[in-house]
């Protein structure tokens, strides 16, 4: 039976290119060329020249249209972000995803446009000083309600809520990371599953869900911003081991830079 390709391997696939595999694999990816232009899937298409290209894992199936009622806040860093569109289409009973549009009937059944924005890690773990978390734009608007419901459900500092998105996808709910997290709080399937989470590009679900380990991980930690922050970048387990901030630099970056957005978004709320 050909099993249908997972769209977080697809993204991955088409990102990262031919011959880069994901750490945790569950299957292969073939890359397929063949009249109707490139198209990845679980099995090798028939009448196809296909090669293996990468390993994955299952996850959620759909990357909602980012929506147009919703504010970003813009992205300066110079880590690795690639925006595109996949294409979707049922053939011979399988769900295919492609990067180019399928012509005549191929694509005729249940066919569909996604939008991804692939990014190399999160938006405050780059390595490169490019962006200034003491000046860079906040954005206090994206996601109003949904950020306020949430952080008064769980009991969270609205302003550390802020600091985490912004940290962790600067706001954007289609994001998917090279390690496979998902959407605005950047949720690794495994925790997006532990927290009651369906699916992760859903922004109320994804916020929720986020601010709901979120504090799980402050309670842990005694109310520790910098020892929460660093459980959410690098596992309450690393932060366990090394009794404190992992020496890691992107996790100790990441304390820093969220430690910075958190003060700047206490004050900027304070004063909306």
């Amino acid at each position: 039976m050909v099993r249908p390709l997972s769209l977080a391997a697809l993204l991955a696939a088409i990102a990262l290119g031919p011959g880069v595999v994901p750490a945790a694999s569950a299957g292969t990816v073939y890359r397929c060329e063949g009249a109707s232009g490139t198209s990845y899937a679980s099995d090798p298409v028939k009448g196809s020249k296909c090669k293996s290209v990468a390993g994955y894992t299952d996850a959620p199936a759909a990357v909602p249209a980012a929506s147009k009622t919703r504010s970003a806040a813009p992205s300066s860093n110079t880590r690795k972000i690639v925006q595109g569109e996949v294409y979707s289409y049922v053939k011979d009973g399988v769900r295919h995803y492609s990067s180019k549009r399928p012509r005549g009937s191929e694509g005729a059944q249940a066919m569909r446009t996604i939008s991804y924005s692939f990014i190399e890690s999160c938006y405050a773990c780059a390595a490169s000083g490019s962006v200034d978390f003491g000046n860079v734009r906040l954005n206090t608007s994206a996601f109003q309600s949904e950020v306020a419901e949430a952080a008064r459900e769980y009991g969270v500092d609205e302003a550390v809520v802020r600091a985490i998105i912004h940290a962790e996808s600067a706001f954007n709910p289609q994001a998917i990371s090279r390690v496979g997290a998902q959407g605005l709080m950047q949720l690794m399937p495994a925790t997006a599953e532990r927290f009651g989470v369906a699916n992760a590009f859903d922004a109320t679900q994804n916020i929720r869900g986020g601010v709901k380990y979120l504090a799980w991980l402050l309670k842990r930690f005694d109310g520790n911003l910098t020892l929460a922050a660093a459980g959410y970048n690098a596992g309450e387990g690393a932060v366990d081991k090394y009794d404190g901030v992992p020496p890691y630099q992107e996790t100790q970056r990441y304390v820093q830079r969220v430690g910075v957005l958190a003060d700047r978004y206490r004050g900027a709320l304070a004063a909306r």
